[in-house]
């Protein structure tokens, strides 16, 4: 079966790493964030990222249209160009996708999005996040039989063709179901869901798929999203998900073989 790998935009990530692993590897499909990337380019237009944090605790980007216009500049301009170019270095042809690209990803609006700010809870205001609906996995399987692998990141698009921003752990948890791929792996800058957060030994080794709504209190800002999608792909079929550290040599071996959080 087709294996998902998902790579994070934070700063700390080994992109290096993972695309000379992927590279040798067949039969994938390769999502990306870029987090990084588009506060940088947001930043260089004048344009800063605003964040907010829902009463749960989840850290979410605030993406207002001129900001959703960022978002596409950096993640289905830089960030997909610097991944399938790495991986035409390394010997293997690519395609990048965004979600509008052949139906791929399809979303509808938050409503009713909150934000805790200073002990209160508010509306956010202005805010073109969206929520994935459904993926169209047909242009991935053609690309898959022809042997090239498909790079794919927000956003997506709502009923009307309108673009939306989408989290990619949650892209990465829906086209693996979609895929009816038997592994996901999300990598990241730390090494898997930790107890205490700021202690690399405090790592969660198993967690069980009746016991992921014990660890969400564990994971703190943007870790939250990333086991709920671990939840999102255990509960579409998918046969594991590991949360792993893309640092090192052959990042997407050792998770897996266990290394990280591993959820079943």
């Amino acid at each position: 079966m087709t294996l998902v790998v998902k790579v994070g935009g934070a700063a700390g990530n080994d992109l290096v790493s993972v695309l000379d692993e992927l590279a040798s590897r067949p039969d994938y499909v390769l999502v990306h964030g870029g987090s990084d990337e588009i506060d940088r380019i947001g930043a260089s237009v004048g344009r800063p990222a605003e964040y907010y944090t829902s009463p749960s605790g989840v850290v979410s980007r605030k993406s207002t249209p001129a900001h959703l216009e960022i978002v596409v500049l950096a993640l289905a301009g830089a960030v997909q160009t610097r991944l399938v170019t790495g991986l035409a270095a390394r010997g293997r042809v690519a395609v990048g996708l965004s979600g509008v690209d052949g139906g791929l990803l399809r979303a509808h609006r938050k409503q009713g999005a909150r934000a805790l700010v200073d002990g209160r809870v508010v509306r956010v205001q202005d805010d073109r996040s969206g929520t994935i609906d459904s993926v169209d996995p047909t242009v991935l399987r053609l690309l898959l039989g022809a042997g090239l692998v498909p790079v794919v990141g927000p956003p997506a698009a709502d009923a009307e063709g309108r673009l939306l921003n989408v989290d990619a752990d949650r892209v990465a948890a829906a086209v693996a179901v979609a895929l009816g791929a038997e592994h996901l792996v999300l990598l990241t800058n730390v090494n898997g869901v930790r107890r205490v957060p700021e202690d690399p030994g405090s790592v969660l080794e198993r967690v069980g798929r009746d016991d992921i709504a014990s660890v969400l209190p564990l994971a703190a800002g943007r870790m939250r999203k990333k086991v709920l999608a671990a939840q999102e792909a255990l509960a579409g079929g998918v046969g594991s998900v590991t949360i792993s550290s893309s640092r090192g040599r052959d990042p997407v071996a050792r998770a897996l073989a266990g290394s990280g959080t591993v959820f079943q």
